[in-house]
């Protein structure tokens, strides 16, 4: 099995807010060491914005949550679900995650002298 080549740029390529799209599950992309050796990939879906008046932004709902059909409005949505706002520095489309992660790859075998 063979992944195409591709040219990675030195920078990574979040999606721009006025680019979410409501409903749409995007991947949120950490380290958790200050070299980016360990990546943290987490899937969120973009909720919609300003959803409460006194906290304006952009908001997010973990996959798992949204997936079983917990919605912000929802009763319960306080204790089954984790929204956040204001996290597009660093959520990508799935493509330019994928960047992210393969310039991860790269530092780590130079990093530990893999491949």
């Amino acid at each position: 099995m063979r992944f195409e080549a591709r040219d990675l740029k030195p920078y990574a390529e979040p999606v721009s807010p006025d680019q979410l799209k409501e409903g749409t599950t995007y991947f949120a992309v950490n380290f958790a060491d200050e070299d980016m050796l360990v990546p943290i990939l987490e899937p969120k879906v973009f909720i919609g914005r300003n959803l409460d008046a006194n906290e304006p932004g952009l908001y997010f709902q973990d996959f798992d949550s949204y997936r079983r059909g917990v919605r912000f409005v929802s009763p319960t949505a306080e204790n089954e679900a984790r929204f956040e706002i204001g996290a597009e520095r660093h959520v990508f489309d799935y493509e330019r995650a994928l960047d992210v992660l393969m310039s991860c790859a790269l530092r780590r075998r130079k990093a530990f002298g893999e491949g």
